[in-house]
């Protein structure tokens, strides 16, 4: 019942390279697509990590900028907003974490939108 994903220049199957380059966001996702040359349907999974998890990480860090300089000019109202959108962005990074391990071992090409379509070119 399995798909033929194809082989892996690393030898480990390829739905299970595919979750692990999720496993720690756009770390292992950059690693597995440095390291895997061959099999598409890894490569796809590896940028899709890179550019999911490297997208929230960078729009989380810009919202701690954003606070601490509020913080600095004493704009302390903007607070509870920021930190319900840090909230937010942090439970969508655990669901699509969630989900997309779960697609990817299960060897599917699930695209997120935006992230997905620029993966799947450049696979």
């Amino acid at each position: 019942m399995a798909k033929d994903l194809g082989k892996t220049s690393t030898g480990i199957e390829p739905n299970v390279a595919a979750l692990l380059s999720y496993v720690v966001g756009w770390v292992t996702g950059l690693i597995f697509f440095l390291i895997e040359k061959d099999n598409k349907f890894v490569r796809f999974h590896a940028l899709q990590s890179i550019i999911v998890f490297g997208g929230l990480t960078a729009a989380m860090i810009i919202l701690s900028i954003l606070l601490s300089i509020f913080f600095m000019v004493h704009l302390y109202f903007f607070f509870p907003l920021f930190r319900l959108i840090n909230l937010l962005l942090w439970l969508l990074g655990l669901i699509l974490w969630i989900v997309l391990m779960i697609k990817a071992y299960q060897g599917e090409y699930f695209k997120v939108p935006i992230a997905g379509d620029i993966a799947d070119k450049k696979k």
